[in-house]
């Protein structure tokens, strides 16, 4: 349950932060609004994950969820650089994910 918690809790903040890209600076009402309801549940997700995972590897793990989510949200979305080097270093950082899962 804690790792399943905490893939949901990578891709709710996956969602935060493409919302706060679409708030505008909080500006936009719907943006705006989704971006606290994907925050509380990133929170809420990545709390029920510390119930038996280790809180490095819950935060090693939703931080690097995120924040190759989001790059790849800013590649395809948002039209920013998909160069070879940045999606390498993207790929690296899921297979440091998937390392911290398989080794105990």
């Amino acid at each position: 349950m804690g790792w399943t918690a905490l893939l949901l809790a990578g891709l709710c903040e996956i969602g935060f932060t493409t919302c706060l890209q679409l708030s505008d600076g909080f500006k936009k009402i719907w943006p705006s609004v989704f971006f606290v309801v994907f925050a509380i549940a990133s929170f809420q997700l990545m709390s029920t994950a510390l119930e038996t995972l280790p809180l490095g590897t819950v935060y090693a793990v939703w931080t690097g969820i995120g924040a190759v989510g989001t790059a790849l949200v800013g590649i395809v979305y948002f039209r920013e650089s998909a160069s070879p080097l940045r999606l390498g270093l993207l790929a690296a950082v899921v297979l440091l994910i998937i390392g911290l899962r398989v080794i105990p």
